[in-house]
């Protein structure tokens, strides 16, 4: 585990990342309201739901790269997108609770499968029935996976008022 002064600065990381998510939210909703009205399930907006949903993903990705550096700091590179996701369900015992509770890391795991698909998928042409699928998805478990990291940011905050009254 790193310092314990360098937990004010990962509460700061997990609020960001609940900043950003509520933007990338509302930009979906956004596009479901106004886009996709107009455009209809076409190319065009299949392409921007797609990058909505990696977008998503990567900035979770992004924070729960920064937790694993703070608290554990061991992931193997060849399988290093799952085994970051399958740590933050974990609790390690007199280090964290889990990050992620198992609802929203099942849907994580379907919005990390998508973004590895489409980093790959040079094509045009996604399937709607996929992104509704994932649409699906995306919209029922925002609500959990922000109650999560706000769980997860509480404990941080402990552990630092914990740290700093020891001191």
């Amino acid at each position: 585990m790193s310092e314990n002064k360098d937990i004010p600065v990962l509460i700061g990381k997990v609020n960001h990342t609940l900043f950003l998510l509520n933007e990338i939210v509302s930009f979906y909703y956004q596009v479901q309201s106004n886009e996709l009205k107009l455009l209809g399930k076409s190319q065009s907006s299949a392409l921007i739901i797609a990058q909505i949903f990696e977008n998503f993903y990567t900035c979770l990705e992004t924070l729960f790269l920064r937790i694993s550096q703070y608290f554990e700091n061991s992931i193997q590179k060849d399988k290093r997108h799952s085994d970051l996701l399958n740590n933050m369900k974990l609790k390690i015992e007199g280090v964290r609770i889990p990050v992620l509770s198992g609802k929203s890391h099942k849907s994580l795991l379907e919005l990390m499968r998508f973004r590895h698909f489409k980093r790959y998928y040079f094509e045009l042409d996604y399937d709607w029935n996929k992104l509704d699928y994932l649409s699906n998805i995306f919209e029922n478990s925002y609500d959990q996976l922000k109650e999560d990291l706000i769980n997860f940011r509480d404990f941080l905050q402990m552990l630092h008022e914990r740290s700093t009254a020891d001191n």
